[in-house]
């Protein structure tokens, strides 16, 4: 899966402002990125589509990687080991088709199941309606906006911070392993 996971995040980094990295990471750094996620036991998500192929109807559908999202540290420092931050990228050619909204469904479920309390989502861009949106529609409130913090192509951008509480958040102990 990884070869399309870069073939999306390329694209974002790319063209737009989502991610505040001006040139896409090759390959091998995001296996190694994903694989420091996978030995924390942090969910690492794929959204697949099936589809045929060009030529002719098989009897295996081939499998389409549309988008991904994973879990990672808010911070290093040990205070902050209750809360994640979110990364949702979709493939451009099946934006509008809810796999953002199910990959955060199950993301967040994943989460929570793992005993996290907190939620950050960092969105690149203040501009950046659809993932603001998003992040609203999925019960993250607005925790502040840091105000010309990145610079890409000629731009200044914002980074806006959501914040969604996992399971009971804050209101009880949380059971440590």
């Amino acid at each position: 899966d990884m070869p399309a996971i870069h073939r999306i995040y390329a694209h974002h980094v790319m063209h737009g402002f989502g991610s505040f990295e001006e040139e896409p990471p090759d390959l091998a750094e995001l296996m190694r990125r994903r694989a420091e996620y996978l030995s924390r036991r942090l969910p690492y998500l794929v959204a697949e589509m099936e589809g045929h192929g060009d030529s002719e109807r098989r009897a295996d559908a081939e499998r389409r990687i549309v988008g991904y999202a994973y879990a990672g540290p808010w911070r290093t420092r040990t205070a902050y080991r209750y809360t994640v931050e979110n990364s949702i990228y979709v493939d451009p050619a099946h934006t509008k088709h809810g796999i953002g909204r199910r990959l955060m469904t199950e993301l967040i479920a994943q989460c929570t199941a793992l005993g996290f309390r907190q939620m950050i989502a960092v969105i690149g861009d203040s501009a950046n309606a659809p993932s603001i949106k998003l992040h609203e529609a999925m019960g993250f409130v607005h925790a502040g906006n840091l105000r010309n913090v990145g610079r890409k192509r000629g731009r200044w951008l914002d980074s806006v911070m959501m914040q969604r509480a996992l399971g009971e958040g804050a209101a009880t102990e949380p059971n440590d392993k």
